[in-house]
């Protein structure tokens, strides 16, 4: 990955733009303790390509910016970012989608959680993150595995890079 190379950062600006415009149209579904963000497919894009690591973040950072909490933006973009870098460093596209799982249950469960009790207790906890781990599992592999492998058969990857 160059530094500052004026494609990867158009790269990352469309991936943030079509998590930020696949995010508006459903927002209903995208916030919560259950969430279909339909964005989440973009999440393996880092699989690709480096920049989408930046590209994914900054959309999800947008988003919440726009539709949800300060928390959000602060613990999603989080979330995110981490998610999307071990899915960069993933090898296979059946372990990618797991980092986005795994991160968002815990990071946004724990958030939701907090945020939604008076106090910290345990089942609500594990409640909390499992919606959001099962959200998380339907979006990336249902429809962001598909996705990436006609990305990948029709090469579209190489515009990525």
């Amino acid at each position: 990955m160059k530094k500052f190379s004026i494609k990867g950062m158009a790269i990352a600006g469309v991936i943030a733009a079509l998590y930020v415009a696949l995010t508006l149209p459903f927002g209903q579904f995208a916030f919560g303790p259950i969430q279909f963000r339909l964005a989440e497919i973009l999440t393996l894009l880092p699989f690709c390509s480096p920049w989408a690591i930046w590209g994914v973040t900054l959309g999800c950072f947008l988003s919440n910016l726009l539709f949800s909490t300060v928390w959000d933006v602060l613990f999603g973009t989080l979330a995110t970012l981490i998610a999307a870098y071990f899915t960069y460093k993933s090898r296979h596209l059946l372990v990618a989608p797991i980092w986005p799982i795994l991160w968002n249950g815990l990071i946004i469960g724990t958030m939701l959680a907090i945020l939604t009790l008076d106090s910290f207790a345990i089942v609500p906890w594990l409640t909390m993150m499992a919606q959001i781990t099962a959200s998380e599992f339907i979006v990336c592999f249902a429809l962001g595995v598909p996705f990436i492998k006609y990305f990948k058969k029709y090469k579209l990857d190489r515009f990525l890079n």
